[in-house]
């Protein structure tokens, strides 16, 4: 387990009864999430006080706010900078238990001791773009989504990174990393954050159980003649880390060398003393940046 505890604006105060109780800032937030099977009370006393409550209705569900609560607001992580705001599907455009993998590519990338380029796809509103960027690389970020996007370099703004090596694409990630290989184009560092299911412009299905091992082996092929590291973090619950390290030993290790981890990351609970499962991740790292 990966433990990302060493925030300062983010808690996770509690978890009971499907719902998890949060503080981001000075703002505490109520969001579902299923993993959260048991349920022994609710005794945090912020429970009573919170600012906003994501509530499920049918297939959807919105979320329930209190004047308090601003439109945005800012967190920090060291000296990383980001925008919190409630969004559909209980989203708060930030993952807090990425955190520990943000210190690592920043270590990595620190201690390579050369110009490093990172390929940063399915890559959300930039935490990883950031730390990277912020560790010295030169960063190309891609994301289907403008609205993600426009919110990553917003948090690069922030985090004092408006005029850094940045490159953002608007693309289905597929698609880019396809023409990137024509082009021939190679990257020192790849990160993916691939979805559990989506459809493309075209209704083109993407399943991550069917597609994943397919996609590591393209996106391997963009590596260059001497890559760092690649990541694969997933939230489906069916692709355990295993699973993920297997996929990296197939098309990694056997022609690179290096070394391979893998494991859940977690959130510690500062009810309980508990660790919250929030996802997965799986490492190739190659043997100079052990």
């Amino acid at each position: 387990m990966w433990l990302s505890d060493k925030w300062k604006d983010y808690e996770l105060l509690d978890c009971q009864g499907g719902e998890r109780l949060e503080r981001w800032g000075k703002y505490i937030l109520v969001r579902p999430d299923p993993q959260i099977i048991w349920d022994c009370g609710r005794h945090a006393k912020e429970w009573s006080y919170p600012d906003g409550v994501y509530t499920r209705k049918g297939g959807g569900g919105s979320w329930q706010t209190g004047e308090r609560l601003p439109e945005k607001w800012c967190v920090s992580y060291g000296n990383m900078r980001f925008y919190v705001r409630p969004m559909g599907f209980k989203h708060t455009g930030l993952f807090p238990e990425q955190a520990v993998n943000w210190d690592r590519m920043s270590a990595l990338i620190q201690s390579a001791g050369r110009p490093i380029k990172v390929l940063n796809l399915f890559a959300y509103t930039g935490g990883a773009t950031i730390a990277c960027a912020m560790a010295g690389a030169s960063v190309c970020h891609v994301d289907a989504s403008r609205g993600m996007t426009m919110t990553a370099r917003e948090n690069a703004a922030l985090s004092g990174l408006a005029d850094a090596h940045i490159r953002y694409i608007v693309d289905d990630c597929q698609k880019f990393a396809e023409r990137e290989l024509r082009r021939r184009n190679r990257y020192d560092a790849i990160i993916m954050d691939p979805p559990s299911y989506g459809r493309g412009p075209s209704g083109e299905v993407w399943k991550l159980e069917d597609n994943i091992h397919k996609f590591v082996s393209l996106t391997a092929k963009l590596l260059s003649d001497t890559p760092l590291f690649f990541l694969i973090n997933s939230y489906t619950t069916g692709l355990s880390p295993l699973t993920m390290e297997y996929i990296l030993r197939l098309e990694l290790l056997s022609r690179l060398g290096g070394v391979l981890e893998s494991g859940e990351l977690g959130l510690p609970v500062k009810s309980s003393g508990g660790v919250l499962p929030c996802g997965a991740s799986a490492w190739w790292i190659a043997d100079s940046g052990r």
